[in-house]
């Protein structure tokens, strides 16, 4: 993920695609929460979200939901 993220904030320019690569491979990788801040900076960019955002961030809050009911 660090490579990945190094690889994000590298890009001379960020598109939809990019955004969402980086917002889905936190998601997936169990790490919800920086998915969620990374669309807060996608947001502060003016990058509009599509349905695989909405879909990733929908997902995000899914799991960090689930962690906090299992503790």
């Amino acid at each position: 993920l660090e490579y990945a993220r190094r690889a994000f904030n590298n890009m001379p320019h960020r598109d939809i695609i990019s955004w969402n690569a980086m917002i889905t491979t936190y998601t997936q990788n169990g790490h919800g929460e920086l998915a969620l801040k990374l669309f807060g900076q996608m947001d502060l960019e003016s990058i509009k979200p599509d349905k695989i955002t909405f879909m990733s961030i929908l997902d995000a809050c899914a799991g960090i939901s689930a962690l906090k009911q299992g503790k």
